[in-house]
């Protein structure tokens, strides 16, 4: 009898494929993702392909892993699969390390508790190129597919599939790329907050309970109902907890552990931009690197004005840090980042990594022996004060499309917070440039959200930016 057809489709979004779990992230979808990234692996590299598998601390994570890999192995694909959670850029480091042709990462990022999600890791240890997904996406069968499947300790046997202690091997790898002695011995106290997700126990693992004060640190697969998004309305907690223990800083992790999140000595937080301004600065002047500068097309005009000043290149992407990761692995980027907390710097995989990232920035506050907040405000001395606002709209797809129909047939705004648009730049979304900064609006590629991001002189005008933005569309009621 023919298999059964599917007439539901699965298509991949900014950052791989995410579905609502029970909905239609299920493990017969999950059979046909699985089959096809098989497939492509086998084809690409031929019988000797092999592929890490690791996932995070989400609802049934663990099986979901086991069952992508029993499907690989089924299919003659060699299997590395992390023996518990794992943080993605541990997988994609993972990848890299064990010669692996392809990674796989079971996680939905930052994503509400109700998904999970399928991730693609390339050879060279970071998010897949769109060509790889394309292709991946293409081969995903449209039946359902045999469920005749082997148990899993039936390939851990053969040797087919084999468990790796991927947590122990990405740290012994961090402390390679990063001072660890000096942070230690500088006795700054952190503070971190892994929202319940896969970056527990990294920073603690570095540099010990003792310094580290945490908290959300332990699995809660429904992440207390709250999307372990590291952003600044989802950390009151640990503003909370930097000031009541007086900590010098606050670090926090995504779900998966790629994204960063910061708040200074005195509770205030500081944005990805200023992470991406603050290690141009660190890694360009204290320890003397070059290279390109690579950002989002969402990401501070700051940088422009850095790598304008100290004689670097800077280029701009479309959204989606896999735009950034091939730059990376063609060598000669100093940093690359994205307005949503993924960030990779020159030394380590070109990857996004929220552990990584965050102590680099402890480690810069080290060897330049100031505070964040110091740190913060010598950058706006240096080139003037950058603040930017965002909102994510939850609105229906009518609305939506509605929106975005209105800005393609009309070139635009005209004006916004009573600044004429001088330019519409239209890379990835509709960016209005303005005498006083640029608003820029876009469908979420993984999320039924309309994003409006804005960058201003002052707060109170990137918030006023977004919010007549979204009057002219008819949106404010959305927000």
């Amino acid at each position: 009898m023919a298999n059964k057809p599917i007439n539901r489709p699965i298509t991949f979004g900014t950052d791989g494929w995410r579905a609502i779990i029970a909905d239609a992230y299920t493990f017969e979808n999950l059979d046909r993702v699985a089959c096809a990234a098989a497939q492509w692996v086998l084809d690409a590299y031929g019988s000797d392909a092999a592929v890490m598998i690791g996932h995070d601390t989400r609802f049934m994570g663990d099986a979901f892993a086991g069952r992508v890999a029993r499907r690989l192995a089924q299919a003659g694909v060699q299997v590395h699969l992390a023996n518990s959670f794992a943080a993605t850029p541990a997988i994609s480091w993972g990848t890299l390390a064990v010669g692996a042709d392809a990674g796989i990462a079971i996680t939905a990022s930052h994503n509400p508790p109700t998904y999970n999600g399928f991730k693609l890791k390339a050879d060279f240890g970071g998010p897949a190129p769109p060509e790889m997904v394309k292709d991946v996406e293409a081969r995903i069968p449209s039946v359902e597919v045999p469920d005749t499947l082997p148990a899993l300790d039936t390939y851990l046997d053969s040797g087919q599939v084999a468990l790796i202690n991927l947590r122990d091997r990405y740290l012994d790898a961090l402390r390679e790329v990063l001072d660890i002695e000096a942070i230690k011995q500088s006795g700054l106290r952190i503070g971190h907050d892994p929202m319940y997700g896969a970056g527990q126990g990294l920073i603690t693992g570095l540099l010990g309970d003792e310094q580290v004060t945490t908290i959300r640190h332990e699995v809660n697969p429904g992440f207390h109902g709250v999307a372990p998004e590291p952003i600044e309305r989802n950390l009151a907690p640990l503003a909370n907890l930097v000031k009541t223990h007086n900590l010098d800083v606050g670090l926090a992790n995504d779900g998966d552990a790629d994204r960063i999140g910061m708040f200074d000595e005195q509770g205030a937080y500081v944005s990805s931009h200023l992470i991406l301004s603050l290690l141009v600065k660190y890694l360009h002047q204290e320890r003397g690197l070059r290279g390109t500068v690579v950002k989002t097309f969402s990401t501070t005009h700051m940088l422009d004005k850095i790598a304008n000043a100290y004689g670097l290149e800077i280029e701009t992407t479309p959204i989606g840090f896999k735009h950034i990761a091939s730059k990376m692995a063609a060598g000669h980027v100093l940093v690359g980042g994205e307005e949503s907390g993924g960030i990779a710097a020159e030394g380590h995989i070109p990857e996004r990594d929220g552990a990584y990232i965050g102590l680099l920035m402890v480690e810069m506050m080290v060897k330049r022996g100031k505070t964040l907040s110091a740190l913060v405000q010598e950058l706006y001395d240096e080139f003037g004060a950058h603040h930017t606002y965002r909102d994510d709209l939850h609105i229906t797809d009518a609305q939506k499309q509605a929106a975005l129909k209105r800005l393609s047939d009309d070139g635009g705004l005209d004006t916004i917070s009573g600044y004429p648009v001088t330019e519409l730049q239209t890379l990835d979304g509709f960016k209005h440039m303005t005498s006083e900064g640029w608003l820029l609006i876009r469908p979420s590629g993984t999320e039924p959200v309309l994003r409006v991001y804005s960058e201003a002189s002052t707060y109170e005008a990137a918030r006023g930016l977004v919010k007549d933005a979204s009057r002219q569309l008819g949106l404010n009621d959305a927000a």
